[in-house]
């Protein structure tokens, strides 16, 4: 009964009393050293003897799966999930790709030897060349520039004297479209201010490297003379005025002005330091005077463009040349021929966004270009710009190629 009662009190002394010759008193002395167990060691048998045997064999099984054969397991699933993507990919992608790439990765060359054929069966009948000259374009006539009413217009928006508020300095930048523009508007701005102008500069293009100056393209007597009781025209500054400045011309005002800036504009922020100064400089000035502009300002436009810009002499020599080649051998086809503007340089072609046979070394140069060029313009948002979209809307350079 005695002995009863113990065991009730102290359960855990019977896994500790294992071995002791059964006589459930505690043990004399300390286990020997064989049978000595840790608490860690102690607790895990407790606990798998309190563990049913099939959870056991399920537990085993699960860490033997995700235990041992875990990488296997996970690298075949990855390459079942690679290869089924491949295949469902990859037949969209060539799908996508037969339909873009001939206006995506433009080869000329491949697309010309290609369709080569064609173009010669349409040109071979008369009747398909004939229609080319079909439409037939409305000559405009050109009105003279009214000339009569010239001077007594001119100095009436500025009330000053007879004599020159002071020197007008720009530089026309941009190609020669451009910088014929400019040079009109500058003639129109120096009537505007009463300035004398000084015969314009032209910026150095990063792409052309022409170093032409302005009685390279134009003749700058012819230029001075017709211009002459409209708007004063020199070749420099005089030397007085420029050696206020220690004969540097960065070192005249320079003053930045708005896009199409209206005439006003001119009268109230560009007067008053012409005034103050005696020179000013304006760079750069490409499209820097408003199309609408009061009538006797658009006559100086009109005189300079129609009769003070005259190419200078080798210019004029060699169009006459190409003018009468034009003449000779178009006679065999009633004065029919075609002129042919090649613009594949390389500010437009990296402006269109097109793509041509460079690969990587092209789309790296090219976006290099606009960065430099056009800064972050071409990274906004809003604009997306697709090169097979551009191709077909007829926004790409031709190729010297394509022009054969």
């Amino acid at each position: 009964m005695a002995i009863n009662t113990i065991m009730k009190n102290k359960p855990y002394n019977v896994v500790s009393s294992e071995g002791s010759g059964g006589d459930g008193n505690p043990p004399s002395s300390p286990p020997s050293p064989r049978r000595q167990t840790s608490g860690f060691s102690q607790c895990r048998r407790r606990l798998r003897s309190k563990v049913p045997l099939q959870y056991f064999r399920k537990y085993s099984l699960a860490a033997g799966i995700f235990g041992r054969r875990n990488i296997q397991f996970l690298l075949l699933l990855f390459f079942l999930y690679f290869s089924g993507l491949m295949m469902c990919v990859g037949r969209f992608s060539n799908f996508l790709r037969h339909s873009r790439e001939p206006i995506a990765i433009y080869k000329s060359h491949l697309l010309l030897e290609k369709f080569w054929h064609d173009i010669e069966t349409d040109n071979s009948t008369a009747l398909e060349l004939s229609s080319v000259w079909q439409f037939k374009r409305r000559m405009r006539v050109q009105k003279p520039c009214p000339v009569s009413t010239a001077r007594r217009h001119l100095g009436s928006v500025v009330e000053v004297s007879s004599d020159p508020t002071g020197y007008l300095i720009v530089e026309a930048n941009g190609g020669l479209n451009q910088q014929r523009s400019a040079i009109c508007n500058a003639v129109a701005v120096a009537g505007i201010l009463n300035a004398v102008l000084v015969i314009p500069s032209f910026g150095y293009n990063s792409v052309w490297k022409d170093p032409s100056e302005f009685r390279d393209i134009y003749d700058e007597d012819h230029f001075i003379a017709t211009l002459e009781g409209y708007v004063k025209v020199v070749k420099e500054l005089p030397n007085e005025l420029i050696s206020r400045y220690d004969h540097n011309i960065t070192n005249i005002p320079h003053l930045r002005v708005e896009g199409w800036a209206p005439a006003k504009h001119y009268l109230g922020k560009v007067y008053p330091v012409l005034q103050e100064h005696g020179v000013i400089r304006i760079a750069p000035f490409a499209n820097r005077l408003a199309m609408n502009v009061p009538s006797h300002i658009q006559l100086l436009r009109c005189i300079t463009n129609y009769r003070a810009l005259r190419f200078s002499s080798p210019i004029t020599t060699l169009a006459r040349k190409l003018l009468n080649r034009m003449i000779e051998r178009s006679s065999m086809t009633g004065g029919k021929y075609v002129s042919v503007h090649l613009r594949f340089e390389e500010d437009m072609v990296a402006f269109s966004c097109c793509l041509y046979d460079g690969g990587d070394a092209e789309k790296f140069e090219m976006d290099s270009f606009r960065e430099k060029g056009w800064k972050g313009k071409f990274k906004k948002k809003d604009l997306d710009f697709v090169a097979g979209r551009n191709r077909i809307d007829g926004k790409c350079p031709l190729t010297p190629l394509e022009h054969r």
